[in-house]
C-alpha cells in the first residue's frame, strides 16, 4: 500500500520556485529521506503534504487523502515533528505529552512514550529546564503520542548530541517495525 503519493509537486512563491515537479512514492511502513541543502524545499514540500500549504501544481495523496482538504480524522493519523516549537515552558514533559495525547482517540500511554524518547527520569521537568537536545526529544514524543500511520520528521536530529541522535534512529526504527511510515528532511547524508 501507498502511504505517501507525490506527482508533478510545484510550489511558487512569486517568481520564485522552491519545489519544481517533483514526484515520489512512499510505502506504508517504509522509512524515506528528503535530502538536500538549506532553501532545497524540503520543509516545503513537507509542510505541502501536512497540509499547511497548497501546492502551485500537481497531486499529492497522503493515506490516500488530499492533506489542504482532509479532515480530523485523517489529522489523527499523522504526526508531525516540525523544526521548532514552541511549548509553555511551565509545563513538565508529563504534563505537555498528557495534553497532546488527549487530543488522538488512541493514544501511546505517556509512560510508554517517555521510554521511547529516553526521558522517563525527566516526566515531572519543567520544559524550560531541559537541554537542547532534550527538548528535540519531548518534540518527538509529541509527534508519536497519537500512534500515527505517517510520521513526518522535519531535521529531527538537529541540535542532538551523538548519543542523543542514535536513540532517536532506534526509536525511529521500532516505529518502522511497527508498520509506521516515516518521512524525513535533512541535510546530512549520513542521516539520509
Amino acid at each position: 500500500m501507498t502511504a505517501v503519493a507525490v506527482e508533478h509537486l510545484s510550489r511558487r512563491y512569486g517568481e520564485l520556485e522552491a519545489v519544481a515537479d517533483v514526484s515520489f512514492e512512499v510505502a506504508a511502513g517504509q522509512v524515506v529521506a528528503l535530502l538536500g541543502p538549506n532553501g532545497a524545499g524540503k520543509t516545503t514540500t513537507m509542510e505541502i503534504l501536512e497540509g499547511y500549504r497548497a501546492p502551485s501544481g500537481g497531486t499529492v495523496r497522503v493515506l490516500g487523502e488530499e492533506p489542504g482538504r482532509a479532515g480530523r480524522a485523517w489529522r489523527a493519523r499523522v504526526g508531525l515533528v516540525l523544526q521548532s516549537t514552541s511549548l509553555d515552558p511551565q509545563l513538565t514533559v508529563g504534563e505537555a505529552l498528557g495534553i497532546f495525547a488527549a487530543l488522538f482517540p488512541r493514544p501511546r500511554p505517556v509512560d510508554e512514550v517517555l521510554e521511547l524518547i529516553d526521558l522517563a527520569g525527566e516526566a515531572g521537568t519543567r520544559i524550560g529546564r531541559l537541554s537542547g537536545g532534550q527538548r528535540r526529544r519531548v518534540d518527538v514524543g509529541l509527534g508519536i503520542v497519537g500512534r500515527p500511520e505517517v510520521l513526518f520528521l522535519d531535521e529531527p536530529t538537529t541540535g542532538l548530541d551523538p548519543a542523543a541522535r542514535r536513540q532517536a534512529w532506534t526509536t525511529i526504527e521500532g516505529l518502522t517495525e511497527a508498520g509506521t511510515t516515516v518521512l524525513l528532511t535533512t541535510h546530512y547524508l549520513e542521516e539520509a
